[in-house]
């Protein structure tokens, strides 16, 4: 059982950054791979960028790619999500997912675990 705490986020205007950090229990931790999503109201939750646990292989969303990038501390147990440029459609709660055996890390059916959310609002 993996259990998943999201924090970082906030208000903050376009152009600004935040870091976004999902903080994990287990001791296998670093053998998961960590997934952020998010979803704006209205829309369905969307891929935002992985990260593998046995090559560290990273995958980055096409609409947030080169402003945003996925990384994890396998010592602090922790995935971290740096965003930077922020757009007022970056604008969403944003959740971090955990899986042992993911085949598609874009899929999100294919995680086995979820943390709570952290909302990120960018003002224009």
């Amino acid at each position: 059982q993996v259990q998943l705490v999201e924090s970082g986020g906030g208000l903050v205007q376009a152009g600004d950054s935040l870091r976004l950090s999902c903080a994990a229990s287990g001791r296998t931790f670093s053998i998961y791979t960590v997934g952020w999503f998010r979803q704006a109201p209205g829309k369905e939750r969307e891929f935002v960028a992985a990260i593998s646990g046995s090559t560290g292989t990273t995958y980055t969303a096409d609409s947030v790619e080169g402003r945003f990038k996925i990384s994890r501390d396998n010592a602090k147990n922790t995935v971290y999500l740096q965003m930077n440029s922020l757009k007022p459609e970056d604008t969403a709660d944003y959740s971090c997912a955990a899986g042992e055996r993911v085949m598609n890390p874009l899929n999100r059916y294919t995680y086995d675990y979820w943390g709570q959310g952290t909302q990120v609002t960018v003002s224009s």
